[in-house]
């Protein structure tokens, strides 16, 4: 019962929050300029069509009553139409989502590998203090995090060239002439059977997979090794210890879970900013997901596309960090009481 009940308590704060964050995005978007500004030069079209099609996105209305009549067409579907040329009266949400399901697939498989992994070399690397182990997972991220994403996702993808070369060379690249290593997104590939398919797939997203994954990975893994060092010093640790435990139910039934808890932080922080950001990894290896999305709205100021990106991001944050919670309430019962 205590957990329904923190579930809904979490729940009551999120929904303000993402009001208050999709008003105070379209009040940033609103001062962006003027989204008819392009339609305004262009001869072909006269004034009065354009004061029609700014009276029809009420464009001539104050921010307040374009924010409530914004939100009451989204909250029933309509996330309004593009205003871009080339892309007018194209519907925003099927844009929007498209983009995002892209980008969504990218990031959360390279951020639960780089969690898992990063926990894992974290607990090592705590477990086994100012050994070998410890000090090639401490250079390892010190190395990860002195290097841009841009810059390991261009190593990476130049060595797969490389690769895929000397693979051409020899002779092996599979029957319908893709390498081995894809450095394009899935949708540009050429696949024959559900097996090429899946091979392609994983092939495509291995070095954006890597590229995100490299810095996460270094923070997950220094955050747990610091976050297990503090909870094995503590006292209820030492208690075990002197009842005569052995070291492996010590470290994984008393110290592990709550080691947990600052990683679980980072991770739900992480994963919002990542997600928004993954418009390096996107340009680099040509994916056509959010981040490249955003940039097009932006040069073109096509306010309702950004407003429908803003509110995504925003929305996988406050998600995000809902489920952390959650997440806390589970690993130490305490967080739910209070």
């Amino acid at each position: 019962m205590n957990l329904v009940i923190y579930i809904l308590r979490r729940l009551a704060i999120s929904i303000p929050v993402l009001l208050v964050g999709t008003f105070l995005s379209f009040v940033m978007v609103a001062a962006t300029g003027d989204p008819l500004g392009e339609l305004r030069n262009n001869p072909q079209l006269s004034k009065d069509a354009i004061d029609a099609l700014s009276h029809k996105l009420g464009l001539d209305q104050g921010v307040v009553p374009r924010y409530f009549s914004w939100l009451g067409d989204f909250l029933q579907g309509d996330w309004g139409t593009s205003i871009a040329q080339g892309n007018a009266l194209q519907p925003v949400a099927p844009k929007v989502m498209a983009a995002f399901g892209v980008t969504f697939k990218l990031v959360v498989g390279a951020e639960i590998l780089a969690l898992v992994i990063g926990i894992i070399v974290g607990v090592l690397a705590a477990v086994k203090q100012y050994s070998i182990i410890d000090y090639l997972a401490t250079t390892l991220a010190f190395l990860l995090f002195s290097m841009p994403i841009f810059c390991v996702a261009i190593v990476l993808k130049n060595y797969a060239i490389e690769i895929n070369g000397w693979v051409r060379d020899l002779g092996l690249q599979d029957v319908l002439g893709n390498p081995w290593l894809r450095t394009t997104s899935p949708e540009q590939l050429k696949t024959d059977g559900v097996g090429d398919f899946i091979t392609s797939t994983i092939g495509a997203y291995l070095l954006p997979t890597l590229s995100i994954m490299a810095i996460s990975f270094a923070a997950y893994s220094r955050f747990q090794r610091a976050s297990m060092l503090e909870v094995m010093g503590s006292d209820y640790v030492r208690t075990a210890r002197a009842k005569g435990l052995g070291n492996g139910r010590v470290i994984f039934r008393h110290a592990f879970r709550n080691a947990l808890i600052p990683v679980t932080t980072l991770f739900s922080v992480n994963f919002g900013s990542v997600l928004a950001g993954a418009i390096i990894t996107e340009t680099v290896f040509n994916w056509h997901g959010m981040g490249t999305l955003l940039v097009e709205a932006v040069s073109k100021n096509d306010t309702q596309v950004m407003m429908g990106w803003l509110v995504v991001i925003a929305t996988s944050v406050i998600v995000a960090n809902l489920i952390a919670d959650l997440v806390y309430g589970i690993l130490d019962p305490r967080i739910r009481v209070g």
